[in-house]
C-alpha cells in the first residue's frame, strides 16, 4: 500500500509540475523589466485556462491527500 501511494505521489507531482508550467504568466516578473510584458491579453481568461486551473487545483488536493495518507501509513 505504501509503495502504491509513493508511486502515485511521484506521478501526480510530475503532472503538477507540468500543469504549473503550462499556466500563462501574470506579469510583473523579470521579463517585464526588459520589454517582455508589452503584449498583454485584452480579454479575460479563456475556457482552456479555467479548465487548466481547475485540473491543477484538483490534482493539488489529491497530492495533499496522498501526503497525509502516506504520513499516516508510515506512522503506524
Amino acid at each position: 500500500m505504501v509503495l502504491a501511494f509513493q508511486i502515485l505521489l511521484v506521478i501526480i507531482s510530475a503532472l503538477l509540475i507540468l500543469l504549473v508550467l503550462l499556466h500563462k504568466g501574470k506579469g510583473g516578473g523579470l521579463s517585464d523589466l526588459f520589454g517582455g510584458g508589452i503584449s498583454s491579453s485584452l480579454g479575460g481568461s479563456s475556457a482552456a485556462e479555467r479548465n487548466l486551473d481547475r485540473i491543477t487545483i484538483g490534482l493539488g488536493l489529491v497530492w495533499a491527500a496522498l501526503i497525509v495518507g502516506l504520513g499516516l501509513l508510515l506512522k503506524s
